[in-house]
């Protein structure tokens, strides 16, 4: 069930114009592809308010305001800085933000035309990047960023049970080995910093480049392989060897990322074939790549 909140347009007008009155003369409207953890508004044409649609996402408003104005002079691509911080009124319960508008356009929206390759590498040195700024003061994984960094095992029952619900199409042997593979290791380094979402909306492109990640609510630090998903979920044979090389990380993490993609596209799949046939058309091109990728490594 989708029990997260819906903004009207109106209150976020009134809450600027209560809170922020020097922007109170500044249009708001809906911002396309918004995500899913907050409500999003353009506000005028360089802000952007971002207001968390449920209680679980409150934690990610001070873990932003503390956090990313120390890690955006340290990346190659710009990412969202919070300006200000609001607080709850007009019929909303919470806190929320406001942040610098990024230019930029979300992948999802160009993939036909965007050279793969060319996204794998630039995808990869925003990554390098963020992985090599000091993170031991960094907040572990947990329930604020929903375990990005932190244990798959936490979601050992959920993706058993989606298995269990989709094995008419998926290959439930083929799920458990891929599953059970990637729960067999842990990150044995020191903790990094991991964006937790690099997903096909979070990646604005410009001239066909990475030009801007954004929403770092799952973000924090600990084992990067959460940060691998696009390399099945987006990325072809071709271009998943190139981030791969350019990422130089271990068989043992390229496991446990597969295992965090996987556990995405199958509860997706299980939640929404039925009712939603482009996301489950993309859970199932995930699990394929999932499958062949792991089926290459295993005969190599």
């Amino acid at each position: 069930m989708d029990d997260r909140l819906w903004v009207s347009s109106e209150q976020v007008v009134a809450l600027v114009a209560d809170q922020f009155p020097q922007w109170a003369d500044m249009p708001v409207r809906p911002v396309d592809h918004g995500g899913w953890d907050n409500r999003s508004f353009r506000l005028g044409e360089t802000m952007l308010v971002r207001m968390p649609s449920a209680a679980r996402y409150v934690p990610q408003i001070e873990k932003e305001h503390v956090w990313l104005p120390k890690l955006a002079s340290a990346l190659p691509v710009p990412i969202p800085v919070p300006l200000v911080r609001g607080e709850p009124g007009e019929g909303y319960p919470y806190p929320w933000s406001i942040y610098a508008w990024l230019e930029g356009e979300p992948l999802v929206q160009c993939l036909g035309r965007i050279d793969l390759s060319v996204l794998a590498e630039d995808v990869a040195s925003f990554l390098i990047a963020l992985h090599a700024i000091d993170a031991s003061k960094g907040p572990p994984a947990g329930d604020h960023n929903f375990h990005r960094g932190g244990s798959l095992s936490v979601y050992d029952d959920e993706a058993r049970l989606a298995m269990l619900a989709v094995e008419d199409e998926v290959d439930p042997t083929l799920a458990r080995e891929v599953w059970e593979l990637a729960l067999s290791s842990h990150w044995q380094e020191k903790p990094v910093w991991v964006h937790g979402d690099i997903a096909e909306g979070n990646l604005l492109v410009s001239n066909d480049r990475l030009a801007a990640v954004i929403d770092f609510g799952s973000s924090g630090v600990g084992d990067p392989s959460s940060d691998l998903i696009l390399a099945w979920n987006v990325l072809d044979h071709e271009s998943r060897a190139v981030f791969r090389t350019a990422l130089g990380l271990s068989e043992a993490v390229w496991q446990r990322g597969r295992g965090w993609a996987l556990w995405k596209a199958l509860i997706t799949l299980a939640a929404h074939r039925d009712r939603n046939g482009a996301l489950a058309e993309w859970s199932r091109r995930t699990i394929r790549h999932v499958f062949e990728d792991h089926l290459v490594q295993r005969y190599s």
